[in-house]
């Protein structure tokens, strides 16, 4: 464990524990994935005073900027665990503990973005943050109106299958988004230990439309336009209470639930038409329980069970020209009762080496009623091994084995629609999650106080691969498509400036290289894994001048964004330029900061591929091949956060 106290981070004056958590060495945040079923695995890696929040949708991103740094005692960097802490299968977490002082504070945020055609994204935040010992009262709104890099202006050219132009066309790309969310928290002392009660309210509305003009060839102008409005919520309660000296009981409700509209039209200058509607309601119900035991500073188990209640009823429509046409499984209700019971244990057999292994066993059963009356159930046990060594000062070994289980998108199940690209999904009924094993072997370097190079190297075997496969009566559908393996090697750099001269100055670099293997389903041969991007590589550079008064830096995503897809009657492609932003901070009042940020510098080009078959692509000859190329422009962002 490595603890940075406040004055590690005074050089660059955060306001807020997540500027704190950004300038931790060798340490990158991931805030989580809310869309997981169940708590085990879908939280992040970052503790709060040791416990993680019970929230899925209010993620990390937004606990730790309600944060205020002065309310920070210190950051501990727990790698390769360590006895007592819940590090839920991660090799290294972050746990920021607060102090216990009285607190207030109000803050408001005003962000704009401002784009080249002279359209004008505003946002705006308030949050409210009372603490008193064990006592905290927490209260957040956010609003916003802007748009993505879906608005965009490019070209679409289409070739026979000798290469030769048959068509090309200009492409108008348009979107607007709304959202409005507002969310609290209190923790209160309740039957001897804390209680945390949380809820929160979000709506969401967004808009995209395209136009494509043809110039020359064959065809029709076309216009798309898709709607959205998605009305979520979530209510969670955590109680935590001390059973004795070296026992703790961990108690977790959670319900979550979710409406969503979805409407998708399409019409051209031939008079062709396509409309798709899609209505769902989802839910999800989970409660756990852990129990943690301390039997010293070398020994600690914890062990305990979650059980989880997901669905999602889902009716969709799809006509052509007024006609209704008939997709697998549009009208769809999946359901999910999954129940898991884990134990692990850690063991400290001396100050340089730590094991810590356990096991979960989980039980699923999938049930789906409407156009496919279906049930499944599933057993999984999911061990899992790490050992920890570190042979001197400033090293670390970490050794991992553990074997996984993917959770199945519910969405899945029911049919959908691209009408933009002209392209139909049917629902799969027979789909089976991916399991995974992983060795991994990690070597970690400290050195400079703040500088730390991180090696990895990873082999994954996977077992019922997800990717698309045919369905009867022609159409295309998520499904399993049989054996995989990954293996990647990654470096993570985190350079201090301080020895060459440069004080409080910060290059972190990121390099991973993967490649995969498994057998296409239509063609027999080997290939790669769906969008996987085989090289990855990211920069970024921060430096603090005047004790955090001003700092300016740059991100510059140096890989090219590059992956191939497959589908049934087409192999779709991904070709996009390396991204470059720079910023600049001013804080001319510890209570006010003014930051500009901009954004996509070198205006990239996005290019996306189609090589379209008349039938399956391993029977039929390419119909033809469609590249489109669009720009999103350069933009401003402008942020004002004030203390009041």
């Amino acid at each position: 464990m490595i603890t940075y106290p406040p004055e590690f981070f005074a050089s660059s004056s955060p306001n807020t524990a997540f500027e704190m958590i950004q300038r931790v060495p060798g340490f990158g945040l991931d805030t989580g994935n809310s869309e997981a079923r169940g708590l085990a695995g879908a939280q992040g890696n970052v503790l709060i005073d040791g416990s993680r929040p019970s929230s899925k949708t209010d993620d990390l991103f937004e606990i730790l900027h309600r944060i205020p740094a002065a309310s920070v005692e210190r950051i501990e960097l727990i790698r390769g665990g360590a006895p007592g802490i819940d590090m839920q299968g991660r090799s290294v977490i972050a746990n920021v503990v607060l102090k216990r002082d009285a607190s207030s504070q109000m803050a408001l945020e005003t962000n704009a973005y401002f784009y080249r055609d002279g359209y004008v994204g505003p946002s705006i935040k308030a949050q409210y943050s009372r603490r008193e010992g064990e006592q905290l009262t927490e209260v957040a709104f956010s609003a916003t109106t802007d748009r993505t890099g879906a608005t965009a202006q490019g070209n679409r050219t289409r070739y026979d299958a000798a290469s030769v132009p048959i068509q090309q066309a200009d492409l108008d790309l348009w979107d607007r988004y709304r959202d409005a969310s507002v969310r609290g928290s209190i923790l209160r002392r309740f039957g001897g230990g804390k209680l945390r009660v949380n809820a929160l309210l979000d709506y969401a509305n967004t808009n995209n439309a395209q136009d494509i003009t043809i110039l020359s060839g064959a065809g029709f102008n076309d216009h798309n336009q898709d709607v959205n409005h998605t009305w979520s919520g979530e209510f969670g309660v955590n109680w935590t209470k001390a059973l004795g000296p070296r026992t703790e009981l961990n108690l977790v409700a959670l319900q979550r639930g979710s409406r969503e509209r979805y409407d998708s039209s399409s019409y051209n200058g031939g008079g062709a038409t396509s409309e798709f509607d899609e209505d769902s309601l989802g839910g999800e119900s989970i409660v756990r329980g852990t129990l943690k035991f301390r039997q010293s500073d070398r020994w600690s188990f914890e062990g305990g069970g979650e059980a989880a209640y997901n669905f999602l009823d889902n009716a969709s429509t799809y006509s052509q020209n007024g006609a209704r046409v008939l997709l697998p499984n549009a009208q769809v209700r999946v359901s999910e009762l999954r129940g898991e019971v884990f134990g692990q244990g850690t063991f400290r057999p001396s100050s340089s080496l730590t094991l810590e292994a356990g096991l979960k066993v989980e039980q699923s059963t999938i049930s789906q009623s409407g156009d496919t009356d279906k049930a499944k159930s599933f057993v999984y046990p999911k061990p899992r091994a790490q050992l920890t060594w570190v042979p001197g000062t400033g090293h670390q070994i970490r050794l991992r084995a553990e074997r996984s289980v993917g959770q199945l998108n519910f969405g899945d199940f029911s049919a959908s629609t691209e009408i933009n690209l002209g392209t139909v999904a049917g629902g799969n009924a027979d789909l089976e999650p991916q399991k995974q094993t992983i060795f991994e072997a990690v070597y970690e370097r400290r050195f400079w106080g703040k500088g730390a190079v991180e090696l990895t190297l990873q082999h994954i075997e996977i077992d019922d691969v997800i990717d698309i496969i045919p369905l009867v009566g022609g159409f295309d559908a998520v499904g399993n498509i049989g054996s995989g393996t990954v293996n990647l090697a990654q470096a993570r750099i985190t350079l201090p400036f301080d020895k060459i001269g440069i004080a409080n100055a910060l290059l972190q670099v990121r390099l991973a290289a993967q490649k995969s293997d498994v057998t296409d389903p239509l063609t027999g041969q080997h290939r790669r894994l769906s969008r996987e991007i085989a090289f990855g590589c990211g920069v970024s550079f921060n430096h603090d001048l005047s004790g955090g008064k001003f700092s300016y830096g740059f991100e510059h995503g140096c890989n090219q964004d590059k992956w191939t897809a497959y589908r049934v009657r087409e192999v779709r492609t991904l070709d996009n330029d390396p991204f470059v932003s720079i910023y600049g901070q001013w804080k001319p009042n510890p209570k006010l900061t003014v930051r500009v940020d901009l954004g996509n510098l070198t205006n990239i080009k996005l290019v996306n591929g189609r090589e379209v078959h008349a039938g399956p692509r391993n029977t039929t000859p390419i119909a033809f091949n469609e590249q489109r190329a669009i720009r999103q422009g350069q933009y401003l962002f402008l942020q004002l956060r004030h203390v009041l």
